[in-house]
């Protein structure tokens, strides 16, 4: 039986560890992060809003990403870690709570932005404390969080103080800067004193947050149609949306994420931490921007399809939101090539094509019917993933 003084010790993991339920138990609340991300744009469908929903997001992301790297070297079970992931949990969901207002307050109540903010700030000073406490005998790893604190989060920290005092596009462009500079940082920084001690841990973990993104774009599609009656149809829309994200599912799970767990198992040292790095902290991110963009059109087109009393079955998707259908698509497209790029050192030339047309693809969707841009997106990614899947077999 554990003692008391054995309890309240973090325990480092090892090469076989593996995801634990606390880490699904914390994954929960970015479950709605995210979802609440697809309303602030859907909310306002302009290119400004979706540029703010897309500064949201990745503030969300790096919350996200720094719990993914504590847990990879302290187990989350243990119970010091579990108290901060219970704590980080109801800071974030509270973060959540704020994003419907971050760039519109509401009369009455706290103000939105500063709230955000402030909360952000916590879970960023809770993971470099908690780091910190993890190896008190590590002095590359405190010299290296030294640096991150004061050029990756401190910088930053002030800009987004400062933007919350603002709206419109003079907060955004702020906070898109805080953004830069905490991303930027990390380069900064440099790569000594982090490590992945589990690249299966890692690579499970990054997989699972893929799911979740992925989850959202299916819960989008019935958010569209609610409060709506079932008609034809949605019948034929619901399906082709489930492919779409059925595509991206096998594109990601059966061409990227094997070749980058074995990639990184075999790198050492900071060579294994630059390519976590870039692989999985940064070129993640484009991965669940695209699908969080791509549960944007998928709900205007449900809702649309849906919603017979003011909107006809030949009407397309207007704005922006006929270009985030595909370009979502082709965001993800685009990064799951540079991960194989970066992975194995060659370039797949059908997802590169693929991706830049989807990401192009808007002005030709805003002509066409709704249901048939959303059924034509669903062919198109099937083809996509058979070319691929074609030349990489033909390659090998």
């Amino acid at each position: 039986m554990a003692t008391r003084s054995e309890r309240s010790r973090m325990a480092a993991t090892g090469d076989d560890h593996r995801v634990t339920p606390a880490e699904l138990f914390f994954d929960l609340v970015f479950v709605y992060a995210i979802t609440q991300v697809t309303a602030l744009m859907a909310a306002d469908p302009t290119a400004l809003r979706l540029l703010g929903g897309a500064v949201v997001l990745a503030l969300l992301w790096w919350c996200w990403c720094c719990f993914a790297w504590l847990g990879n070297v302290v187990r989350a079970d243990s119970g010091p870690v579990f108290g901060v992931l219970i704590a980080v949990m109801a800071v974030v969901l509270v973060v959540s709570l704020t994003v419907p207002e971050v760039y519109a307050d509401a009369p009455g109540g706290l103000p939105a932005p500063l709230v955000f903010v402030l909360c952000y700030g916590t879970v960023r000073i809770l993971h470099l404390v908690t780091y910190w406490l993890s190896d008190r005998e590590d002095q590359a790893l405190h010299a290296t969080l030294r640096r991150t604190a004061l050029l990756s989060v401190a910088p930053p920290f002030v800009l987004l103080l400062v933007g919350s005092t603002f709206t419109g596009i003079t907060q955004i462009l702020i906070w898109l800067g805080a953004v830069l500079i905490d991303y930027l940082g990390i380069y900064v920084t440099g790569s000594s004193g982090w490590r992945v001690a589990s690249p299966g841990h890692f690579s499970e973990r990054h997989g699972l947050i893929v799911i979740i993104a992925l989850g959202e774009s299916i819960v989008a599609i019935g958010v569209g149609v609610s409060g709506l009656p079932v008609n034809a149809p949605v019948l034929l829309a619901a399906p082709a949306g489930l492919l779409v994200v059925a595509g991206l599912w096998r594109l990601y799970f059966r061409r990227i994420s094997e070749p980058a767990e074995h990639r990184l198992a075999a790198l050492e040292g900071d060579d294994r931490t630059r390519f976590a790095r870039d692989v999985y902290t940064f070129l993640h991110l484009p991965l669940v921007a695209g699908v969080v963009l791509t549960a944007l059109g998928m709900k205007k087109t449900l809702q649309q399809v849906a919603d017979t009393h003011h909107h006809d079955l030949s009407e397309p998707l207007h704005g922006v939101v006929a270009w985030a259908l595909t370009a979502g698509v082709g965001l993800f497209v685009l990064a799951a090539a540079a991960i194989l790029l970066r992975t194995t050192g060659r370039a797949s030339v059908a997802l590169i094509a693929g991706g830049l047309l989807l990401l192009c693809a808007g002005p030709a969707v805003a002509v066409v019917p709704a249901l048939l841009a959303l059924t034509l997106l669903a062919a198109v990614v099937a083809a996509l993933v058979f070319l691929d899947r074609r030349t990489a077999d033909g390659g090998a």
